[in-house]
């Protein structure tokens, strides 16, 4: 079971995805995303496996909730910066976003 520090160990911040490109060389479809997230932590590569639910113009000038205090990973030579937020259940996969413009950067708590 977590508990509130676990959970505060977590930087989750509202970004807006500024880029959106195919990765030829994954094994899976996956996007690679360009997100602002202001001036504090910057521009970041994010690698999401959400190709087979959205579209590049879709998600272009998103705003969303990602992760971004994790270990980077590399993935099909691309090293990913962050983590993006979603769910889904039998009928697809939504994107965790904030329900109005938020500044880039802002912090999910």
């Amino acid at each position: 079971m977590a508990n509130i520090d676990d959970f505060s160990k977590l930087d989750i911040r509202v970004g807006r995805i500024t880029n959106v490109e195919d990765v030829e060389k994954a094994r899976k479809p996956i996007y690679k995303l360009t997100i602002d997230f202001g001036q504090e932590i910057g521009i970041r590569i994010i690698l999401a496996g959400i190709k087979n639910f959205y579209s590049k113009e879709e998600l272009m000038d998103r705003q969303i909730a990602c992760l971004v205090n994790l270990d980077p990973k590399n993935i099909a030579g691309v090293e990913s910066q962050g983590m993006i937020l979603a769910a889904d259940d039998e009928n697809g996969l939504a994107l965790m976003v904030p329900n109005k413009e938020l500044a880039n950067g802002s912090r999910v708590h």
